[in-house]
């Protein structure tokens, strides 16, 4: 795909990125959070989406809080069926009232690690009451999604959010991209990318509408070593698969982002 339309709009401006998905609060990270923050500015990453896995990491994500580090707050699927699950929820609520920016993420399903029909069960019920709190408090999601696309549509049409969300790190086909946009989701780029032999995610790069796409890291997961200034390779990759300049691709997908941050803003 050539999207080559408007390039006069965007030829002027620089190239400036969102992270979308980086977990700054990682020790891997934080401990050389001054570094990361610098390099990542140096490849034009200025702002930053951090999302947890569990109540564990709530404080420090809430901590890194700033005008350009939107927190989220989550439960992972894979701390499903937890014992003190009911607490988590109820103060995972406190933290939405308490940080009217914040998110709410990392949240989904993954099939992959569930033992069974049981334990899908129990994910699936965890993902119903953080969408119900998302939609309470007017916040979109970051969507973990691994092997459960057909289940987590129905939720998701169960628990229709106007606010939308990020399906983070998509690796599937551009039919199950195309009906996660229908519910006013954006599609997560990311370090896939780095792997030239990912090839769904290539075309889901190459081909989805740039309305609908958003870049990220997963930093540091997902690549060794890897920090949110890896959006500056992950940008250039997508650049060269649809014949477009890293300005148009700036322009369009950091108005992807402020329009889902338009929500939390508004709170």
């Amino acid at each position: 795909m050539n999207d080559k339309t408007d390039m006069n709009d965007t030829t002027d401006k620089p190239a400036v990125f969102t992270d979308t998905h980086t977990h700054l609060a990682d020790p891997l990270l934080t401990e050389r959070a001054a570094e990361v923050i610098r390099q990542a500015d140096g490849a034009g990453v200025r702002r930053f989406i951090v999302p947890s896995a569990n109540r564990g990491d709530w404080k420090a994500v809430s901590d890194l809080a700033a005008d350009n580090i939107i927190p989220a707050f989550g439960i992972h699927p894979w701390w499903a069926g937890g014992t003190s699950e009911r607490q988590d929820l109820d103060s995972l609520a406190d933290y939405l009232a308490g940080h009217p920016q914040a998110w709410v993420g990392e949240i989904g399903l993954d099939y992959l690690r569930a033992s069974d029909d049981a334990q899908r069960q129990r994910q699936r019920g965890l993902l119903a009451a953080q969408l119900q709190l998302a939609g309470d408090y007017r916040r979109p999601f970051v969507l973990h999604n691994v092997r459960s696309t057909a289940d987590l549509l129905v939720l998701l049409k169960q628990y229709r959010n106007p606010c939308g969300g990020i399906v983070h790190a998509f690796s599937g086909s551009l039919e199950e991209a195309a009906a996660f946009c229908k519910l006013g989701l954006k599609i997560g780029i990311g370090s896939l990318l780095l792997n030239p032999q990912a090839k769904k995610a290539r075309r889901a790069a190459a081909e989805l509408p740039l309305e609908h796409i958003v870049l990220e890291t997963d930093s540091p997961y997902m690549s060794e070593g890897g920090t949110p200034a890896d959006i500056s390779r992950i940008a250039e990759i997508v650049c060269g698969l649809r014949g477009i300049g890293l300005p148009e691709l700036s322009a369009a997908t950091e108005r992807n982002v402020d329009g889902l941050l338009a929500f939390s803003s508004a709170v």
